[in-house]
């Protein structure tokens, strides 16, 4: 995986001849495992950003605040005492509100109590099905570009990894690159949609396709639907409401993205029983529990009025017109973004050598942060000429940042 530049090191203290204490840098101590991953590409943008007082528009984290309501349901909640460890796998009301959103958006009736589990974040769902469903050499198919955890958490699994890049500009799923890819040793397939970085939705004909083959071949399917709540261009498909599909599905989500709050870090897993014992048996020992008074506001989020989304969509689709256009006339090739609030651009008219290079530029003399994709790959080559940008700011912002790239940044 392609970085920044960043060395790691801890002080510890030891003793001159005089019994002075002397501090002495010894490089960090990391599991095998981890030893490629280093700090996340996100971290080190944010930290740039702040040090050259750049408008970062490369962390997925909205600069503006989740809506009064919800905020006030969780004042409430720790107001009426609700402060100590919630139920292992969700406050009931949680889990309650949950199924109803779920069958209000796929139509499926599930079991609160037996396939829902809350978690800390969908970054803990994703770990908990890894984790207690994934054994040592079992192959789980990704598609590239990925987000960053999913590699580390299967690297942690022990599971053998298989790629399938998806290209622009319409970053479709090369299907016989898939069908070539499943094996006898395949345990999953792990999709993103609405997809980050890329803003591609999967489409219904892929989605019917991937059910197939994994039905076909016995695969399990483990689905990241944090954006699914921002899909622009068509309706969002929950994969796991296909013919045949659910009892091999593990559907993730969370509360963040769609509600603004993403440092709440509340999320969810659902899935049929035999799935959901794997996930509760490792979250039981990754968290064990979820913050009690956020579960109690998360459940007063669920319950918003469709009016909620509607204006959710039509907010980030202003948002998203206003960045789309300014990058276009910047001077970069902006490929499609169909959901989530990010858009991946073309960076190679400016220049500079590959993805990393013009990020580092593109902070340090321009003044805005976007994020290089070519850490979203297993080989890096493949991202070498995308960037991703985040219109999840005030108009403001986004307006100051396309400013700033008009004067500063010019095509070579």
């Amino acid at each position: 995986m392609a970085t920044m530049s960043s060395v790691s090191t801890r002080n510890d203290p030891v003793s001159t001849p005089d019994g002075t204490p002397q501090i002495t840098h010894q490089p960090l101590q990391v599991a095998k495992r981890l030893e490629k991953f280093k700090t996340t590409i996100f971290t080190q943008m944010s930290m740039l950003a702040i040090k050259h007082g750049a408008i970062n528009l490369g962390q997925g984290f909205p600069n503006f605040d989740g809506p009064d309501f919800v905020k006030e349901a969780a004042i409430q909640a720790i107001k009426d005492g609700k402060n100590q460890y919630a139920r292992g796998y969700g406050v009931p009301d949680f889990n309650n509100a949950i199924a109803a959103r779920f069958k209000k958006d796929t139509g499926l009736v599930i079991d609160p109590e037996k396939e829902v589990t809350v978690t800390s974040g969908c970054t803990e769902a994703i770990a908990a099905t890894m984790l207690g469903l994934i054994n040592p050499g079992d192959e789980v198919i990704l598609f590239a570009p990925f987000y960053d955890s999913y590699e580390a958490t299967l690297s942690m699994a022990g599971a053998k990894i298989k790629c399938i890049t998806l290209r622009p500009p319409d970053f479709a799923v090369p299907i016989d690159e898939l069908k070539s890819a499943i094996s006898k040793d395949t345990r999953a397939i792990l999709i993103n949609t609405p997809h980050n970085p890329t803003g591609k939705m999967f489409t219904r004909e892929e989605l019917n396709t991937i059910a197939s083959l994994c039905i076909e071949n016995d695969v399990l399917v483990f689905t990241d639907e944090v954006y699914d709540k921002l899909a622009f261009e068509m309706d969002h498909i929950s994969l796991a409401s296909l013919p045949g599909m659910y009892e091999r599905t593990v559907t993730m989500n969370s509360l963040g993205k769609t509600f603004s709050l993403t440092g709440w870090k509340i999320g969810w897993a659902i899935a049929p029983p035999h799935l959901t014992w794997g996930v509760r048996q490792a979250h039981s020992f990754l968290t064990f529990a979820t913050s009690t008074p956020m579960q109690w506001a998360a459940t007063v989020a669920l319950c918003a009025p469709d009016s909620y989304f509607e204006e959710l969509k039509r907010d980030y689709m202003e948002k998203k017109a206003i960045l789309v256009q300014g990058l276009k006339d910047v001077g970069f090739k902006v490929f499609p973004s169909s959901g989530t609030y990010f858009v991946v651009v073309d960076h190679t008219p400016f220049g500079l050598e590959n993805d990393i290079a013009f990020c580092e530029y593109l902070i340090k003399e321009v003044g805005v942060v976007a994020i290089p994709t070519s850490v979203f790959y297993l080989n890096p080559e493949d991202g070498k000429n995308l960037v991703r940008f985040t219109f999840c700011k005030d108009e403001e912002t986004l307006r100051s940042a396309v400013e700033r790239m008009k004067e500063k940044l010019k095509k070579k």
